[in-house]
């Protein structure tokens, strides 16, 4: 009997600091590169004066940075950051589920914490989503334009 109780014993020891040790290996933004992302999109917006909301979240859809550049419209707020959500959760931009949609696959839009406009990008380090850039406020394709400028602007 006391053999059982140390084995119980073991494999409460033992699952926690597996876990443990698998947590700290998954890799997520930090608050510089969300701040390094946002201000590649910034810039790009800025460029042609596009008014716009950007956010930017970390692998687990945590909001790391957000801006609202002057003029953009209070609705683009929330639809950034579920861009943003969409593309870490699903680990694909939201264009692609833009255009299944489109296509006629309505069974997507029952999906949790899901945006199917383009605005939405994966942020890729060595093939590992780490977070994710969302961006609204002017036209879907204009949305993406300004993430994917952000997204790529680590240094891979």
């Amino acid at each position: 009997m006391l053999r059982i109780y140390l084995m119980v014993f073991a494999i409460f020891l033992i699952v926690p600091a597996a876990t443990q040790v698998q947590a700290s290996e998954t890799r997520s933004l930090t608050l510089e590169e969300a701040k390094i992302i946002l201000n590649a999109a910034e810039q790009r917006a800025e460029q042609d004066e596009w008014t716009v909301a950007i956010a930017v979240v970390d692998a687990g859809g945590h909001l790391l940075s957000f801006s609202r550049l002057p003029g953009t419209q209070i609705a683009s707020i929330d639809v950034a950051i579920q861009k943003a959500v969409t593309s870490v959760y699903y680990k694909r931009p939201t264009k692609a589920f833009q255009d299944g949609v489109t296509d006629g696959n309505m069974s997507l839009l029952s999906l949790p914490h899901f945006s199917a406009f383009e605005g939405g990008v994966p942020v890729i380090v060595n093939g590992e989503v780490i977070g994710a850039i969302g961006v609204s406020g002017v036209t879907p394709a204009q949305d993406g334009i300004i993430a994917t400028v952000g997204a790529g602007a680590l240094d891979r």
